[in-house]
């Protein structure tokens, strides 16, 4: 590795950043209700972004750790209801997903929504059990979830669909009270274990108000655009092209190229 690797200045960055605690970083900025921007780069541009917010930026820190693994298994009906509502713009849309922290070994079941004015709403709760699966308890808690939107999931049923891998780094930007994470290592498979990898490329997410964040206009400057990239949408479009995939085409065709010609990425 030499000192211009890119994975080794983005450890650099980080690093350098004063830590934050995970109870600290949910009192001040949990934003389960927020606006999100996502922008898909390459690795290689991380160290400019990184290197390029404000100050008083801080890393979440566990116990000296501050990158960390996670798994989501996504849940959908075998008609893909979830992934033709994000697909298609559907203003009732959701998303189903058993997201496993793989330091910890702690699982969460997530159900994803969209609130007013394209917010996301996330809520969740611990999960036990078998993650290709959901449980008696998950499924009562969707269906409730699910109904609160406006979604009778009463008669769907849920099957895996998708997951995916990733390692992840969360910064909390104190002048907005927001956050910014940086998901690299990411990887798709699905459940016949056909699989795709993106190596060179990281999802950065912000999530902020409607205003943005100090970390968008940074990205802004670096003619860094948001783009509808989902790991849910995005890695299925990418892995079935039998799914329509109009929505995610310009993100395939700069991000993931052999994932258009069949060839393997």
């Amino acid at each position: 590795m030499t000192a211009l690797d890119p994975v080794d200045s983005i450890g650099r960055v980080v690093g350098s950043l004063p830590p934050i605690g995970l109870d600290e970083l949910v009192a001040q900025a949990s934003l389960l209700t927020r606006l999100d921007r996502k922008y898909m780069l390459p690795v290689a541009d991380l160290p400019l972004v990184l290197g390029g917010l404000d100050e008083d930026t801080r890393v979440l820190d566990v116990d000296g750790a501050r990158e960390f693994a996670y798994r989501s298994v996504y849940f959908d009906t075998p008609e893909m209801d979830g992934y033709l509502g994000a697909a298609r713009h559907r203003r009732r849309r959701f998303k189903l997903r058993i997201r496993t922290y793989l330091d910890s070994g702690q699982h969460f079941f997530e159900v994803k929504t969209r609130g007013p004015r394209g917010t996301t709403v996330k809520q969740r709760i611990p999960y036990e059990g078998d993650v290709r699966r959901l449980g008696p308890g998950a499924r009562a808690y969707a269906d409730t979830v699910l109904a609160e939107a406006g979604i009778n999931s009463g008669r769907l049923r849920f099957v895996p669909a998708l997951t995916t891998y990733y390692r992840r780094t969360t910064l909390f930007l104190p002048v907005t009270g927001s956050r910014l994470t940086v998901d690299t290592d990411l990887t798709w498979a699905l459940p016949d274990g056909t699989a795709l990898r993106t190596p060179d490329r990281a999802i950065v997410e912000t999530k902020a108000g409607r205003a943005g964040s100090g970390a968008d206009r940074l990205l802004w400057s670096l003619k860094h655009r948001p783009c509808p990239v989902s790991k849910y949408g995005t890695g299925l479009a990418a892995l079935r092209p039998d799914l329509p995939s109009n929505r995610w085409l310009p993100v395939l065709r700069r991000h993931f190229p052999t994932a258009l010609d069949g060839s393997p990425a």
